[in-house]
């Protein structure tokens, strides 16, 4: 089944009004090695973050997520108004003895006593959990909506880009491949004339000459390399067209393929796979900084 490649960066918003009540989530990502979730909610939906947590594990697989939550209630059912008395009885004695030490009178004590902190507090009434979720779940499925939409289509972005790169490495291992033969030729050839200038004063053993050619093309033979960073561009674009998690396992075949380039560079006698093969390696190397971005 072909599924859409994500990149790491994503930004989604939610937002959700029922029965007075205002449900906002706000979603952002970057990227991460793992999955680094982080979830800042008000403390009377504070029950609900596992249940937000399972519900992201669902769409959202890699990078770090940070997911904000906002609520605000209309509702006068919602909201409770609590007095500490003794912290009240406390201030009024307070308030009295004041009075008594600059003998003047407190205009109001009860509404010097309330202005006080924490005298009178108001706090949010706690709801039942299902009933929070009702309201909360569709302002989150919003949110990941957006969310997701964003990040497919930033990773299609990142996979068009990396296709055209792994076009290129393909057009430059095909001049690898063209230049690699005529190397042994054109040593071959420049033994021999080396041989002839000396000729005069060296006796030649064809036999001596070809095992010489023999050595330099088993030394310098790259047909391996060059078959097996054939496979690993077939691989990605097989895992680019397969889609889903595909940052980790293309960064591990990018490994390969710079493994497989070093290996021809440090082979390489001819000027022309060199400069290929830093171009190759240059290719690889943007790829590997783009694949970082994908989930």
């Amino acid at each position: 089944m072909r599924h859409q490649v994500r990149s790491m960066t994503g930004y989604g918003r939610g937002e959700y009004l029922a029965q007075d009540r205002k449900f906002v989530v706000e979603m952002k990502s970057v990227n991460h090695r793992y999955h680094d979730l982080n979830i800042k909610l008000p403390r009377v939906l504070a029950s609900l973050e596992d249940s937000i947590k399972k519900r992201i594990a669902k769409d959202v697989f890699r990078g770090k997520t940070d997911i904000y939550v906002t609520f605000e209630t209309f509702s006068a059912e919602d909201v409770q108004v609590k007095l500490n008395d003794g912290l009240a009885k406390a201030y009024a004695e307070k308030i009295c003895v004041l009075e008594e030490l600059l003998h003047k009178k407190a205009e109001d004590i009860v509404s010097l006593t309330a202005r006080f902190p924490d005298v009178i507090v108001v706090e949010k009434a706690q709801k039942e959990e299902e009933v929070m979720w009702a309201g909360l779940l569709p302002a989150l499925e919003q949110a990941l909506e957006s969310f997701v939409a964003m990040r497919q289509t930033e990773g299609e972005h990142l996979k068009q880009d990396i296709l055209q790169k792994a076009n290129r490495i393909q057009n430059l291992v095909d001049d690898v491949k063209m230049y690699a033969p005529t190397v042994v030729v054109e040593y071959q050839e420049k033994l021999q004339n080396r041989l002839k200038e000396l000729m005069d004063k060296v006796d030649v053993d064809p036999q001596r000459l070809a095992m010489e050619v023999a050595i330099f093309a088993d030394k310098g033979c790259i047909d391996e390399e060059l078959t097996r960073l054939d496979s690993h561009l077939q691989q990605l674009h097989e895992i680019l067209e397969q889609g889903g998690q595909v940052g980790r396992k293309l960064d591990f075949l990018v490994q390969e393929m710079n493994r497989e380039s070093n290996t021809i560079a440090s082979k390489a006698n001819d000027i022309r796979i060199v400069k290929a093969t830093i171009e190759l390696k240059s290719e690889i190397e943007k790829i590997r900084e783009q694949i970082q971005n994908l989930e």
